[in-house]
């Protein structure tokens, strides 16, 4: 039979060996040409670089410039912040752990690593929300924004954020809930040395994607949507005293934006926490990332 013109596993991956080999139960090791892995050591660390020079660029101003302190931009400052510590304190082992394929880092490092990526990720998200409350506020009642939207409201969101975001973290990782009831079939099936993965159990994955994911999904895509019906009426009452290529224009500027938004947001999310929340009921047959 005459071999295909399609690249395979076998084509990318020399061999398989043992990430410890003088250890019983070690994981496997997949070692990679060096070419592969220079590029994906190259393409990986650009993009780790370019997460903290690009959220740098957005810190340094707010912090600098005190025009800049706004609520807003307080807002803002804390979703740059969560972003250029994952860029910082969670890619970079991503890096070594996905080119190398085995966690050389040691077990305590390995839950301190999940639980920071755990949260970071949920920061993000929470701050993504919390910053959709605000642009609400602004656009559809400014009237009542100074007054509802205030420092200390923005430090209330931004300490909610964190801390539900370190909690649902760190908690479900060194308390072990997120293999609760299932520890023989995670420690005999799953758990090898050289690894580390985020293994759940259906309560937890469950619970960690509706307060992480779901829960800040919906209410965003509610208020966005309420700004975006919101915008549409206000441009329909000034259409008879506005150009109507004016009004137009607007409209679909608005519509752009909140779609940008909307389909960035779900479009990164959604697939991972579909599948978060249905591979412990299917007996974890998904492939790994």
């Amino acid at each position: 039979m005459e071999r295909g013109i399609s690249l395979s596993k076998a084509d990318i991956v020399e061999n398989i060996f043992l990430c410890f080999e003088s250890v019983n139960g070690s994981c496997k090791r997949s070692i990679f040409p060096p070419t592969i892995r220079v590029l994906l050591y190259l393409l990986l660390g650009s993009m780790s670089v370019l997460t903290v020079c690009g959220n740098l660029l957005v810190i340094i101003p707010i912090i600098h410039f005190k025009q800049l302190h706004t609520p807003t931009n307080y807002l803002i400052l804390s979703l740059a912040v969560s972003d250029l510590l994952l860029g910082v304190l969670v890619m970079p082992p991503r890096m070594v752990y996905s080119v190398e394929s085995c966690w050389y880092f040691g077990d305590l490092f390995c839950k301190i690593y999940t639980s920071t990526d755990v949260m970071l990720c949920n920061t993000s998200i929470l701050n993504l929300c919390f910053i959709s409350i605000d642009r609400y506020y602004a656009v559809c009642h400014p009237l009542l924004y100074r007054a509802k939207i205030t420092v200390h409201v923005v430090l209330i969101m931004m300490l909610v954020t964190w801390t539900v975001s370190a909690v649902v973290g760190f908690c479900m990782i060194f308390l072990e809930l997120n293999i609760w009831g299932i520890e023989d079939y995670y420690y005999n099936n799953v758990a090898c040395e050289g690894g580390c993965i985020l293994f759940q159990n259906k309560l937890s994955s469950i619970v960690a994607s509706v307060i992480s994911f779901y829960i800040p999904g919906v209410g965003m895509l509610t208020i966005y949507l309420k700004i975006f019906l919101i915008a549409q009426r206000q441009a329909r009452s000034i259409q008879g005293t506005t150009n109507q290529n004016s009004v137009g224009k607007s409209q679909r500027k608005a519509t752009k934006t909140l779609a940008i938004i909307m389909g960035v947001f779900l479009s990164f999310w959604t697939p991972f926490f579909v599948v978060n929340c249905i591979d412990p009921f299917i007996s974890y047959s998904t492939p790994p990332v």
